[in-house]
Protein backbone atom coordinates (compact mmCIF):
# COMPACT_ATOMS: atom_id res chain seq x y z
CA UNK A 1 0.00 0.00 0.00
CA UNK A 2 1.39 3.35 -0.59
CA UNK A 3 1.89 5.73 1.99
CA UNK A 4 0.91 9.71 1.93
CA UNK A 5 3.56 10.60 4.69
CA UNK A 6 2.99 14.07 4.34
CA UNK A 7 -0.67 13.60 5.30
CA UNK A 8 0.29 11.55 8.31
CA UNK A 9 2.43 14.42 9.74
CA UNK A 10 -0.44 16.76 9.39
CA UNK A 11 -2.66 14.51 10.77
CA UNK A 12 -0.27 13.95 13.98
CA UNK A 13 0.45 18.01 14.13
CA UNK A 14 -3.38 18.04 14.22
CA UNK A 15 -3.74 15.80 17.82
CA UNK A 16 -1.23 18.07 19.37
CA UNK A 17 -3.50 19.34 21.77
CA UNK A 18 -5.07 16.25 22.11
CA UNK A 19 -1.63 14.15 22.90
CA UNK A 20 -0.60 17.05 25.00
CA UNK A 21 -3.71 17.13 27.42
CA UNK A 22 -3.51 13.48 27.66
CA UNK A 23 -0.23 12.58 28.44
CA UNK A 24 -0.77 15.67 31.22
CA UNK A 25 -3.67 13.87 32.61
CA UNK A 26 -1.76 10.95 32.61
CA UNK A 27 1.32 12.95 34.80
CA UNK A 28 -0.94 14.40 37.50
CA UNK A 29 -1.83 10.48 38.32
CA UNK A 30 0.66 9.40 40.23
CA UNK A 31 1.17 5.77 38.96
CA UNK A 32 4.69 4.14 40.83
CA UNK A 33 5.26 0.48 40.41
CA UNK A 34 2.50 -1.91 41.59
CA UNK A 35 0.03 1.30 42.04
CA UNK A 36 -0.96 1.99 38.02
CA UNK A 37 -4.79 1.36 38.46
CA UNK A 38 -5.89 4.55 37.83
CA UNK A 39 -3.62 5.89 35.31
CA UNK A 40 -4.73 2.09 33.49
CA UNK A 41 -8.24 3.50 33.68
CA UNK A 42 -7.01 6.62 32.21
CA UNK A 43 -5.70 4.84 29.48
CA UNK A 44 -8.76 2.68 28.85
CA UNK A 45 -11.22 6.12 28.74
CA UNK A 46 -8.56 7.61 25.97
CA UNK A 47 -8.77 4.41 23.84
CA UNK A 48 -12.53 4.44 23.77
CA UNK A 49 -12.65 7.63 23.19
CA UNK A 50 -10.31 7.53 19.70
CA UNK A 51 -12.41 4.48 18.65
CA UNK A 52 -10.02 1.37 19.93
CA UNK A 53 -11.70 -1.82 18.16
CA UNK A 54 -10.61 -3.80 21.43
CA UNK A 55 -9.65 -3.09 24.95
CA UNK A 56 -8.81 -5.57 27.75
CA UNK A 57 -7.36 -5.07 31.04
CA UNK A 58 -5.02 -8.46 31.67
CA UNK A 59 -5.01 -10.01 35.55
CA UNK A 60 -1.64 -8.31 35.74
CA UNK A 61 -3.12 -5.25 35.29
CA UNK A 62 -1.71 -4.44 31.83
CA UNK A 63 -3.94 -2.74 28.89
CA UNK A 64 -4.15 -4.09 25.81
CA UNK A 65 -5.67 -1.89 23.03
CA UNK A 66 -6.37 -3.18 19.51
CA UNK A 67 -6.64 -1.40 15.82
CA UNK A 68 -7.45 -3.89 13.12
CA UNK A 69 -7.79 -7.55 12.35
CA UNK A 70 -5.30 -8.89 9.96
CA UNK A 71 -3.07 -11.97 10.09
CA UNK A 72 -0.06 -10.03 11.27
CA UNK A 73 0.41 -8.94 14.77
CA UNK A 74 2.48 -5.95 15.56
CA UNK A 75 2.99 -4.49 19.08
CA UNK A 76 4.23 -1.00 20.60
CA UNK A 77 4.94 -1.06 24.22
CA UNK A 78 4.78 1.68 27.05
CA UNK A 79 5.17 0.80 30.44
CA UNK A 80 3.09 3.46 31.97
CA UNK A 81 4.53 2.68 35.53
CA UNK A 82 6.91 5.60 37.41
CA UNK A 83 9.69 6.00 39.81
CA UNK A 84 9.08 8.15 42.72
CA UNK A 85 10.21 12.08 43.16
CA UNK A 86 12.94 11.51 45.25
CA UNK A 87 13.71 14.59 47.14
CA UNK A 88 11.25 17.13 46.36
CA UNK A 89 13.27 20.15 47.02
CA UNK A 90 15.01 18.96 43.42
CA UNK A 91 12.31 20.05 41.91
CA UNK A 92 11.45 23.42 40.25
CA UNK A 93 7.30 22.56 40.23
CA UNK A 94 4.94 19.67 41.37
CA UNK A 95 6.19 16.77 39.63
CA UNK A 96 2.22 16.04 39.51
CA UNK A 97 0.72 18.81 37.77
CA UNK A 98 1.95 18.24 33.64
CA UNK A 99 2.77 22.05 33.66
CA UNK A 100 3.51 23.51 29.86
CA UNK A 101 5.79 26.09 29.28
CA UNK A 102 6.21 26.52 24.93
CA UNK A 103 7.24 23.08 23.69
CA UNK A 104 8.20 21.61 26.73
CA UNK A 105 6.15 19.28 29.32
CA UNK A 106 7.19 18.74 32.38
CA UNK A 107 6.11 15.94 35.40
CA UNK A 108 7.01 12.91 36.31
CA UNK A 109 6.41 10.04 33.50
CA UNK A 110 6.59 12.54 30.79
CA UNK A 111 9.84 11.59 29.08
CA UNK A 112 9.60 7.95 30.87
CA UNK A 113 7.45 7.52 29.55
CA UNK A 114 3.87 7.98 29.41
CA UNK A 115 4.83 10.49 26.55
CA UNK A 116 5.33 6.72 24.21
CA UNK A 117 1.41 5.96 25.63
CA UNK A 118 0.19 8.88 24.39
CA UNK A 119 1.76 9.53 21.45
CA UNK A 120 0.56 5.57 20.61
CA UNK A 121 -2.75 5.93 21.29
CA UNK A 122 -3.32 8.83 18.71
CA UNK A 123 -1.01 6.47 16.64
CA UNK A 124 -4.06 4.63 16.84
CA UNK A 125 -6.31 7.17 15.97
CA UNK A 126 -4.87 8.49 12.90
CA UNK A 127 -4.59 4.77 11.29
CA UNK A 128 -8.31 5.13 11.61
CA UNK A 129 -8.70 8.33 10.39
CA UNK A 130 -6.43 7.74 7.19
CA UNK A 131 -7.40 4.10 6.43
CA UNK A 132 -3.85 3.20 6.98
CA UNK A 133 -5.29 -0.51 7.57
CA UNK A 134 -3.85 -3.26 5.96
CA UNK A 135 -3.47 -6.91 6.99
CA UNK A 136 -2.36 -6.53 10.45
CA UNK A 137 -3.44 -5.89 13.98
CA UNK A 138 -1.98 -3.41 16.20
CA UNK A 139 -1.72 -4.10 19.43
CA UNK A 140 -0.49 -1.36 22.09
CA UNK A 141 0.16 -2.24 25.66
CA UNK A 142 0.70 0.12 28.38
CA UNK A 143 2.20 -2.32 30.79
CA UNK A 144 2.94 -2.15 34.74
CA UNK A 145 6.09 -3.01 37.00
CA UNK A 146 9.02 -1.90 34.39
CA UNK A 147 10.39 -0.17 36.81
CA UNK A 148 10.52 -2.26 39.68
CA UNK A 149 11.25 -5.74 37.18
CA UNK A 150 11.50 -4.64 33.59
CA UNK A 151 9.90 -7.07 31.09
CA UNK A 152 7.73 -9.06 34.12
CA UNK A 153 4.99 -8.09 31.94
CA UNK A 154 5.83 -9.38 28.75
CA UNK A 155 6.89 -12.52 30.60
CA UNK A 156 3.58 -12.66 31.62
CA UNK A 157 1.89 -11.60 28.27
CA UNK A 158 3.77 -14.13 26.64
CA UNK A 159 3.90 -17.03 28.69
CA UNK A 160 0.04 -16.87 30.27
CA UNK A 161 -1.93 -14.71 27.44
CA UNK A 162 0.02 -16.53 24.89
CA UNK A 163 0.64 -13.32 22.91
CA UNK A 164 3.59 -13.01 20.66
CA UNK A 165 3.43 -10.47 18.07
CA UNK A 166 5.92 -10.94 14.74
CA UNK A 167 8.10 -7.49 16.45
CA UNK A 168 7.54 -5.18 18.91
CA UNK A 169 8.28 -1.61 19.05
CA UNK A 170 9.57 -0.21 22.51
CA UNK A 171 8.64 3.76 22.88
CA UNK A 172 10.88 4.00 25.64
CA UNK A 173 12.98 8.19 24.89
CA UNK A 174 15.31 7.56 22.40
CA UNK A 175 15.23 11.72 21.10
CA UNK A 176 13.34 10.60 17.96
CA UNK A 177 16.37 8.12 16.98
CA UNK A 178 16.12 4.50 16.31
CA UNK A 179 17.48 2.11 18.69
CA UNK A 180 18.14 -1.37 18.10
CA UNK A 181 19.44 -2.92 21.37
CA UNK A 182 20.95 -2.52 24.88
CA UNK A 183 22.85 -4.19 27.91
CA UNK A 184 21.03 -6.48 29.78
CA UNK A 185 21.38 -6.92 33.71
CA UNK A 186 21.01 -8.18 36.60
CA UNK A 187 20.77 -8.09 40.06
CA UNK A 188 23.25 -9.86 42.44
CA UNK A 189 23.58 -10.73 45.75
CA UNK A 190 26.93 -11.55 47.59
CA UNK A 191 26.70 -12.58 51.44
CA UNK A 192 29.46 -13.53 54.29
CA UNK A 193 29.19 -15.40 57.73
CA UNK A 194 30.42 -15.41 60.71
CA UNK A 195 30.22 -15.86 64.75
CA UNK A 196 28.88 -12.91 66.80
CA UNK A 197 30.81 -11.94 70.63
CA UNK A 198 30.86 -9.08 72.47
CA UNK A 199 32.61 -6.17 70.92
CA UNK A 200 34.98 -5.94 73.76
CA UNK A 201 36.51 -8.94 72.77
CA UNK A 202 36.22 -9.07 69.49
CA UNK A 203 38.97 -12.22 68.83
CA UNK A 204 36.19 -14.26 70.48
CA UNK A 205 34.02 -13.93 67.23
CA UNK A 206 34.53 -14.45 63.66
CA UNK A 207 33.25 -10.84 61.86
CA UNK A 208 31.41 -11.00 58.59
CA UNK A 209 31.95 -7.51 57.50
CA UNK A 210 35.28 -7.42 57.62
CA UNK A 211 35.36 -10.83 55.31
CA UNK A 212 33.39 -8.79 53.17
CA UNK A 213 35.75 -5.59 53.03
CA UNK A 214 38.34 -7.45 50.70
CA UNK A 215 35.34 -9.20 48.50
CA UNK A 216 34.85 -5.46 47.84
CA UNK A 217 38.02 -4.43 46.54
CA UNK A 218 37.94 -7.27 44.09
CA UNK A 219 34.96 -6.25 42.72
CA UNK A 220 36.36 -3.12 42.24
CA UNK A 221 39.00 -4.17 40.54
CA UNK A 222 36.99 -6.58 38.42
CA UNK A 223 34.76 -3.94 37.11
CA UNK A 224 37.66 -2.48 34.61
CA UNK A 225 38.30 -6.14 33.28
CA UNK A 226 34.77 -7.11 31.57
CA UNK A 227 34.16 -7.73 28.40
CA UNK A 228 33.82 -4.61 26.12
CA UNK A 229 31.55 -4.68 22.89
CA UNK A 230 31.77 -2.40 19.91
CA UNK A 231 28.14 -1.78 19.51
CA UNK A 232 26.74 -2.27 23.24
CA UNK A 233 29.97 -1.39 24.73
CA UNK A 234 31.29 -2.42 28.21
CA UNK A 235 29.91 -4.83 30.52
CA UNK A 236 29.92 -3.05 34.49
CA UNK A 237 29.47 -3.93 37.83
CA UNK A 238 28.87 -1.34 41.06
CA UNK A 239 28.15 -2.28 44.63
CA UNK A 240 24.74 -0.63 45.35
CA UNK A 241 23.62 -1.13 48.86
CA UNK A 242 25.20 -3.05 52.18
CA UNK A 243 23.40 -4.59 55.19
CA UNK A 244 24.75 -6.38 57.80
CA UNK A 245 23.59 -8.96 60.83
CA UNK A 246 24.59 -8.41 64.76
CA UNK A 247 23.12 -8.46 67.88
CA UNK A 248 23.50 -5.47 68.96
CA UNK A 249 26.24 -2.23 68.24
CA UNK A 250 27.99 -4.13 70.85
CA UNK A 251 28.79 -7.10 69.24
CA UNK A 252 30.72 -8.73 66.16
CA UNK A 253 28.64 -8.83 63.40
CA UNK A 254 27.63 -12.50 62.24
CA UNK A 255 26.44 -11.69 58.75
CA UNK A 256 27.20 -9.19 56.22
CA UNK A 257 25.59 -9.41 52.29
CA UNK A 258 26.10 -6.38 49.28
CA UNK A 259 24.16 -6.10 46.16
CA UNK A 260 25.99 -5.43 43.23
CA UNK A 261 24.33 -3.69 39.98
CA UNK A 262 25.57 -5.93 36.86
CA UNK A 263 25.17 -4.84 33.17
CA UNK A 264 25.77 -7.38 30.92
CA UNK A 265 26.88 -6.62 27.50
CA UNK A 266 26.36 -8.93 24.27
CA UNK A 267 27.82 -12.16 25.04
CA UNK A 268 27.75 -12.40 28.71
CA UNK A 269 25.37 -14.59 30.47
CA UNK A 270 24.04 -14.80 34.37
CA UNK A 271 26.00 -17.83 34.68
CA UNK A 272 29.57 -16.02 33.37
CA UNK A 273 28.85 -13.52 35.72
CA UNK A 274 27.76 -14.76 38.44
CA UNK A 275 31.44 -17.63 38.08
CA UNK A 276 33.14 -14.03 37.64
CA UNK A 277 32.48 -13.15 41.25
CA UNK A 278 32.86 -16.78 42.58
CA UNK A 279 35.78 -17.02 41.10
CA UNK A 280 37.45 -14.34 42.83
CA UNK A 281 39.91 -15.50 45.99
CA UNK A 282 38.19 -12.97 48.52
CA UNK A 283 35.19 -14.87 47.64
CA UNK A 284 36.67 -18.53 47.78
CA UNK A 285 38.34 -17.75 51.21
CA UNK A 286 35.33 -15.87 52.93
CA UNK A 287 32.94 -18.56 51.75
CA UNK A 288 31.00 -16.50 50.54
CA UNK A 289 27.39 -16.90 48.46
CA UNK A 290 26.92 -15.46 45.79
CA UNK A 291 22.93 -15.70 44.24
CA UNK A 292 20.64 -13.59 42.16
CA UNK A 293 17.65 -11.80 44.03
CA UNK A 294 14.36 -12.73 43.42
CA UNK A 295 11.67 -10.59 42.44
CA UNK A 296 8.02 -11.37 43.73
CA UNK A 297 5.97 -8.12 44.50
CA UNK A 298 2.31 -8.07 43.46
CA UNK A 299 0.87 -5.80 41.04
CA UNK A 300 -1.74 -3.66 41.90
CA UNK A 301 -3.97 -6.13 40.98
CA UNK A 302 -2.42 -8.52 43.90
CA UNK A 303 -1.10 -11.18 41.08
CA UNK A 304 2.38 -12.37 41.94
CA UNK A 305 4.00 -13.40 38.98
CA UNK A 306 7.66 -14.64 40.76
CA UNK A 307 11.23 -14.60 38.60
CA UNK A 308 14.92 -14.25 38.84
CA UNK A 309 16.35 -10.43 38.47
CA UNK A 310 17.68 -11.37 35.38
CA UNK A 311 17.06 -9.31 32.22
CA UNK A 312 18.71 -10.45 29.33
CA UNK A 313 20.93 -8.19 26.98
CA UNK A 314 19.09 -8.15 23.24
CA UNK A 315 20.55 -6.85 20.00
CA UNK A 316 18.40 -6.45 16.45
CA UNK A 317 20.62 -6.63 13.72
CA UNK A 318 20.71 -3.46 11.53
CA UNK A 319 19.52 -5.82 8.66
CA UNK A 320 16.61 -7.31 10.28
CA UNK A 321 13.67 -6.45 8.25
CA UNK A 322 12.26 -4.44 11.43
CA UNK A 323 15.18 -2.31 11.79
CA UNK A 324 14.84 -1.36 7.56
CA UNK A 325 11.27 -1.26 7.53
CA UNK A 326 11.47 1.60 10.51
CA UNK A 327 14.40 3.45 8.91
CA UNK A 328 12.01 3.60 5.81
CA UNK A 329 9.14 4.79 8.02
CA UNK A 330 11.96 7.67 9.83
CA UNK A 331 13.33 8.46 6.04
CA UNK A 332 9.68 8.53 4.37
CA UNK A 333 8.36 10.87 7.14
CA UNK A 334 11.25 13.36 7.80
CA UNK A 335 13.42 12.82 4.66
CA UNK A 336 16.40 12.38 6.47
CA UNK A 337 18.74 9.47 7.97
CA UNK A 338 17.92 8.49 11.60
CA UNK A 339 21.02 7.96 14.18
CA UNK A 340 20.37 4.45 14.73
CA UNK A 341 21.89 3.43 17.97
CA UNK A 342 21.44 2.07 21.73
CA UNK A 343 20.14 2.83 25.07
CA UNK A 344 22.12 3.18 27.77
CA UNK A 345 19.02 1.80 30.42
CA UNK A 346 17.08 -1.20 30.39
CA UNK A 347 13.76 -1.88 28.61
CA UNK A 348 10.36 -4.16 28.38
CA UNK A 349 12.80 -5.78 25.41
CA UNK A 350 14.94 -8.08 28.03
CA UNK A 351 11.74 -10.02 28.28
CA UNK A 352 10.48 -9.60 24.51
CA UNK A 353 13.80 -10.59 22.81
CA UNK A 354 16.24 -11.22 25.37
CA UNK A 355 14.21 -14.10 26.86
CA UNK A 356 11.21 -14.59 23.71
CA UNK A 357 13.35 -13.55 20.79
CA UNK A 358 10.82 -11.66 19.06
CA UNK A 359 12.20 -8.75 17.59
CA UNK A 360 12.40 -5.51 18.81
CA UNK A 361 13.03 -1.62 17.63
CA UNK A 362 12.98 1.82 19.90
CA UNK A 363 11.80 4.76 18.81
CA UNK A 364 10.24 7.40 21.61
CA UNK A 365 9.42 11.31 22.14
CA UNK A 366 11.56 12.46 25.25
CA UNK A 367 14.89 11.76 26.33
CA UNK A 368 17.16 9.20 27.91
CA UNK A 369 18.73 11.96 30.42
CA UNK A 370 15.34 12.93 31.83
CA UNK A 371 14.54 9.60 33.13
CA UNK A 372 14.74 9.28 36.78
CA UNK A 373 15.50 12.97 37.32
CA UNK A 374 14.31 16.20 38.81
CA UNK A 375 12.32 18.70 36.82
CA UNK A 376 11.62 15.54 34.11
CA UNK A 377 10.37 16.84 30.75
CA UNK A 378 9.23 16.22 27.51
CA UNK A 379 8.55 18.43 24.29
CA UNK A 380 5.17 18.32 22.42
CA UNK A 381 7.34 18.49 19.12
CA UNK A 382 8.60 15.29 19.75
CA UNK A 383 5.17 13.83 20.79
CA UNK A 384 3.69 14.39 17.24
CA UNK A 385 6.59 13.13 15.40
CA UNK A 386 6.50 10.22 17.34
CA UNK A 387 2.82 9.44 16.71
CA UNK A 388 3.30 10.02 13.08
CA UNK A 389 5.98 7.19 13.10
CA UNK A 390 3.80 4.43 15.49
CA UNK A 391 0.77 5.47 12.43
CA UNK A 392 3.62 4.38 9.64
CA UNK A 393 5.64 1.48 11.07
CA UNK A 394 3.25 -1.07 10.42
CA UNK A 395 2.67 -0.42 6.54
CA UNK A 396 6.31 0.26 6.26
CA UNK A 397 7.04 -2.97 7.62
CA UNK A 398 4.45 -4.51 5.30
CA UNK A 399 5.84 -3.12 2.83
CA UNK A 400 9.12 -4.38 3.02
CA UNK A 401 7.70 -8.23 3.51
CA UNK A 402 5.56 -7.76 0.54
CA UNK A 403 8.84 -6.45 -1.47
CA UNK A 404 10.77 -9.44 -0.66
CA UNK A 405 8.22 -11.84 -2.02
Amino acid sequence: MKINFEDILKQAKHYEEDITNFLRDMIRIPSESCDEEKVVLRIKEEMEKVGFDKITIDPMGNILGYIGHGKHLIAMDAHIDTVGIGEIKNWEFDPYIGKVVGDEIYGRGGSDQEGGMASMVYAGKIIKDLNLLDDYTLLITGTVQEEDCDGLCWQYIINELNIKPEFVVITEPTSLNIYRGHRGRMEIKVSTSGISCHGSAPERGDNAIYKMAPILLDLQELHPKLKNDPFLGKGSLTVSEIFYSSPSRCAVADGCSISIDRRLTDGETFESAIAEIENLDSVKKAGAIVEMYDYKRPSYTGLVYPTKSYFPTWVLDEKHDVCVSTVNAYEGLFNKKPLVDKWTFSTNAVSIMGRYNIPCIGFGPGHEEEAHAPNEKTFKSELVKACAMYATIPLTYLNQLNEEE
